[in-house]
């Protein structure tokens, strides 16, 4: 089956969800700020980062436009606050089949998206059918159907162990061979519903002694880059919404942030040099999302993780490499975060920082627990309803894009890639 006829094969089966605008009840947020900036605080102040390392020659936004589209700002405008607040979450699930209680949080507030990993699975048609029911719950709701998230990196690193790639990134002899199998993986996940992946990984390491072994493609930076423009490649080929991760880069790091804190003991010139280099070229070759990691970086004094940083994300991703596009935080709910403070908090300081989509893998109390948090910083002001808006419209840009927002009542396939 051909990428086009597999891609078919699911919008016609309906396990991708659509919503129309006009089902939307209005609300009374302030109205959406026509420029998407990037992260919160004064853009003048001059970061550590600026100090240090250039910025990214001028150039048109990678990923969603600074300027939202016209319907995607008007959807933006008409969400209740609440449900703002849940299109910048995404959760993982507990169970194997459609009675996880997630999907009744789908239904209620229109989730951001929703991670299926390898505890949630059991066989390829058992995967598409939880795929599908987060679309087609949102769908009868009225609600934005949820991004469908998944990580599957290869080998024992995939999370659906007999679907596509069968070794991982450094198993390949080659850049291509490795983006190919990554795109094999794409056309897989892509006919059972799935569509974004954390990934590919874009660090820089050895396979053999690193902390990220094999997931690592190469310790040489231009390898790694040539990996990472041509998996996005086959990525969006396939439909399917790539977040390279973990940015700015852990390959360096003393351990795997799954296992605890990582310190990653580079000076901010070597990491110019070595880990920004793959997500520089991703973002030159138009990626539309990126995973923020949880490295410790001398920015910031090796006690706030990347993914909470406004150095890391305000000041380097968006202001020096002008990354406009989705951010996406890698698990709060990994030892690398719960180490040192609690998920709740977390997410307040991962949206504050300049995230847009706020990963929660687990368990349901804490997934709740975020949700109440972030809803009531921006209720006092401790986010303010503009970095809010920023992440929704970030998040609505990636949907439309992948054909889940649709102006009027065309059919979903209308507006697919």
């Amino acid at each position: 089956m051909t990428r086009i006829a597999a891609l078919a094969a699911v919008l016609l089966s309906g396990a991708v969800g659509y919503v129309v605008v006009d089902r939307l009840r209005e609300d009374e947020p302030p109205p959406l700020p026509p420029e998407a900036s990037g992260g919160t605080g004064p853009r003048e102040r001059t970061s550590f980062l600026a100090r240090m390392i250039p910025p990214e020659p001028e150039r048109p936004p990678a990923g969603a436009a600074a300027r939202a589209p016209r319907t995607v700002a008007e959807l933006v405008r008409r969400l209740p606050l609440e449900r703002k607040v849940a299109q910048v979450f995404v959760w993982g699930l507990a169970g194997r089949d459609l009675t996880d209680p997630v999907y009744e949080r789908v239904r209620e507030l229109g989730l951001g998206g929703i991670l299926l990993r390898g505890e949630n699975y059991a066989s390829p048609g058992q995967l598409a059918a939880m795929a599908g029911e987060a679309g087609v719950v949102a769908r009868r709701a009225g609600q934005v159907p949820p991004l469908v998230y998944a990580s599957q990196e290869g080998a024992e690193y995939s999370s659906f162990p007999d679907l596509p790639p069968e070794g991982a990134p450094a198993d390949y002899p080659s850049a291509q061979a490795a983006a190919q199998a990554a795109g094999e993986a794409a056309d897989a996940l892509r006919a059972l519903g799935i569509t974004a992946v954390l990934g590919p990984v874009l660090d820089v390491g050895p396979a053999d002694t690193g902390a990220l072994g094999a997931r690592a493609f190469s310790d040489d930076p231009e390898a790694v880059a040539s990996y990472g423009r041509a998996a996005l490649a086959e990525y969006a080929e396939a439909g399917v919404l790539a977040a390279p991760k973990h940015f700015p880069g852990i390959g360096a790091a003393n351990q795997d942030t799954a296992q605890g804190p990582a310190s990653v003991g580079l000076t901010v010139g070597e990491l110019a040099e070595r880990d920004l280099v793959p997500f520089a070229a991703a973002i030159r070759a138009g990626a539309d999302a990126i995973t923020l990691g949880h490295g410790l970086y001398a920015t910031d004094d090796f006690v706030t993780p990347a993914s909470l940083s406004p150095e890391i994300v305000g000041g380097l991703l968006r202001g020096r490499l002008r990354f406009r596009g989705l951010a996406v935080t890698d698990d709060l709910a990994s030892p690398a975060i719960t180490a040192v403070m609690s998920i709740p908090d977390a997410a307040v300081a991962a949206l504050r920082a300049g995230a847009d989509q706020l990963l929660v893998s687990g368990p349901l109390g804490e997934q709740e627990a975020a949700y109440t948090a972030v809803l009531n910083a921006v209720r006092r002001g401790e986010v303010p309803r503009r970095r809010l808006d920023e992440a929704v419209t970030r998040v609505l840009v990636a949907k439309r894009d992948l054909g889940l927002i649709l102006e009027g009542g065309g059919s979903p396939a209308a507006g697919a890639r």
